[in-house]
């Protein structure tokens, strides 16, 4: 049978499409900027969504592209589910949150199912509890004594500089950094909080840069007797005899020779590569495969640009008070207002300054308070809105992002006194406080 002029068309285009797309790949090695490779890749990416994430510019973008269709791919496989009791100990929901994230074989980016046992709350903000609890629990550590503390920290050091812990107690337990992994991934795809302040040397190994070429700081060694000691090889002052002693102690312990005066800045920063790369090395390996299984991968291995916002600085983690306000909804004015409420425009204006007074006033840690009272996690959105009635305490409807206010405030004394013992109550009361 005859082939009809639609299918000679059709194949006619496939040969010279085939044709250009063989001359293209071997002249864009030559000339990487060649505009019919653009044209052919811009073409690609329109028929295909899934690489729209690598072409966008805007690096918050491309992850919220990625984790819109990575979610849209797992919307109907089995739902993760996440269970806590509110009126077990601290002790106790950690370990719930730990048995949740040691299970195996779980699909991450399927959708999420929270069960809050002990407490009226339900919706979106139970979700945004669960990560924020979970994250914390990887940013500040653990409630279970495994030595002579009641907090065991999972990241030692200053901020900008946490190094995974070196705990020997920590070390045994091989699954835990392969959870850390899990929970971290797992919260930023579904638009959680991150994690913050860890080191750059550890962030550039953990992604794949070569140890040796890690830029490590003085400030990345946890401990305080470790960095003491290699801290003596700093500069050109003789070496007290003790000081020799426990420099040949430490270098001995991790195999390398003492100090002589031809070795001794070589000694320095191999001491220091020690302390912060090489004793850090199998929790880093198991932090990398728990991202792994959470499909966040990927994204961070291909666009090195969203690391930064995957694992922010300290100091940029809590929004500053601009960024909070510009976000407000503020009650409604008196022309707006509806008839039957029954706060007066007076009230709602002196109470919406005494917010107003206490953001611009709030330490960092005060407003990331504020923000995951009034939403159930430290992840800033586009609109808060406030409303002013008749009640008792401050209360948050976090699914709606609602933060409402009692009329009754004369003084901001009175006001910030309640405001403070709410911000308080995120980790013992959830929902309605």
């Amino acid at each position: 049978m005859r082939p009809t002029i639609a299918e000679s068309s059709e194949n006619f285009c496939r040969k010279h499409w085939v044709e250009l797309g063989e001359y293209i790949s071997r002249t864009s090695r030559l000339n990487p900027v060649n505009p019919l490779y653009i044209l052919v890749m811009d073409v690609e990416t329109s028929a295909n969504p899934s690489h729209k994430w690598k072409c966008e510019q805007d690096a918050t973008r491309a992850a919220w592209l990625y984790k819109s269709e990575l979610l849209s791919k797992y919307e109907t496989r089995k739902a993760v589910v996440l269970q806590m009791d509110l009126r077990e100990s601290i002790v106790d929901q950690q370990r719930s949150l730990i048995s949740l994230y040691k299970a195996p074989k779980v699909e991450w980016a399927g959708p999420v199912s929270c069960k809050l046992e002990g407490d009226v709350a339900v919706g979106e903000g139970v979700k945004r509890f669960f990560f924020s609890k979970a994250v914390s629990l990887v940013q500040s550590g653990l409630h279970l004594n495994f030595g002579n503390t009641d907090l065991t920290r999972l990241f030692d050091g200053e901020p900008e500089h946490l190094t995974p812990s070196t705990s020997q107690t920590l070390l045994e337990m091989n699954l835990l950094c392969l959870i850390l992994g899990r929970i971290m991934g797992h919260s930023f795809i579904h638009g959680g909080p991150c994690v913050s302040g860890i080191s750059p040397a550890i962030i550039h190994v953990l992604f794949g840069g070569s140890p040796e070429t890690a830029t490590v700081q003085i400030e990345d060694c946890p401990d305080i007797d470790i960095r003491s000691t290699i801290q003596l090889l700093d500069g050109t002052a003789e070496l007290t005899e003790l000081e020799r002693r426990n420099v040949l102690e430490l270098a001995l312990a991790w195999d390398l020779p003492g100090v002589t005066q031809t070795n001794r800045k070589w000694l320095y920063e191999r001491l220091l590569f020690h302390a912060v790369i090489t004793r850090t090395s199998r929790q880093v390996k198991q932090l990398r495969k728990g991202l792994k299984e959470t499909m966040v991968w990927p994204l961070l291995t291909e666009r090195s640009d969203i690391i930064p916002l995957f694992l922010s600085r300290e100091s940029e983690t809590a929004p500053c008070c601009e960024s909070i306000l510009e976000r407000i909804v503020w009650p409604a004015t008196e022309d707006e207002a509806e008839e039957e409420e029954e706060c007066s425009l007076e009230d709602k204006c002196r109470v919406a300054g005494y917010l107003r007074s206490f953001i611009e006033n709030a330490s960092c840690a005060q407003r990331k308070a504020l923000i995951k009272f009034w939403t159930g996690w430290e992840v800033l959105p586009r609109e808060m809105t406030v409303e002013v009635v008749n009640s008792t305490l401050p209360k948050s409807s976090t699914c709606f992002e609602v933060l409402r206010l009692p009329a009754h405030y004369c003084t901001y004394e009175s006001f910030l006194m309640d405001i403070e013992v709410c911000l308080n109550s995120t980790d013992s009361g959830f929902g309605l406080v």
